[in-house]
């Protein structure tokens, strides 16, 4: 892990772990933890590879505009999450936190920054943009797969709002350009 993520030069690493601890002891409850646990697993890999199939297929030239939208963020996003996990190598929370325990499968060892928060932002930007009238959903879903990283014990908050940030940034150069 790279020193200065959790040395305080960035953001306060104590007010990281603190709200990391808070938003986990959530899973303790058993309704939340199945609610938690099927927001994150919505925003898995082979959701959105659905969700851009029927796009594709079935959505008309609106649909397939924004499927082509989808894929080039997809593909940028895996690209520039990648490049930032290999290089901040920041462990996650379950396993440097007392009290934090991982509540569903880890993907990778490391956590910066949350790649389910990163696409679900993406994601979110550029189907709301495609389809205006679902944007208050696509929002709310998209903050519930951010907080479902922190109360599964996979991530610190601050993974999630810069996974967000990058998946909002990404989409709105890819609906720029593409």
């Amino acid at each position: 892990m790279r020193r200065w993520l959790d040395s305080g030069l960035v953001y306060s690493a104590e007010l990281d772990r603190r709200w990391a601890v808070a938003l986990h002891q959530r899973s303790g409850r058993p309704l939340w933890l199945k609610l938690m646990l099927w927001c994150s697993r919505l925003g898995d890999g082979p959701m959105w590879a659905a969700v851009l199939a029927a796009l594709a297929l079935a959505g008309g030239p609106r649909g397939m505009a924004c499927a082509r939208q989808l894929a080039a963020a997809g593909a940028a996003n895996l690209a520039i999450y990648y490049a930032i996990k290999g290089w901040t190598r920041r462990s996650r929370p379950c396993q440097q936190c007392p009290g934090i325990q991982a509540c569903a499968p880890i993907p990778d060892r490391f956590s910066f920054p949350s790649g389910h928060s990163l696409h679900a932002a993406a994601f979110a930007l550029l189907l709301s943009a495609a389809y205006p009238a679902l944007a208050p959903v696509l929002w709310c879903y998209a903050v519930l797969v951010g907080v479902a990283r922190v109360v599964l014990g996979l991530h610190y908050p601050s993974d999630v709002v810069v996974g967000g940030l990058i998946g909002v940034l990404t989409a709105s150069l890819v609906r720029a350009w593409v």
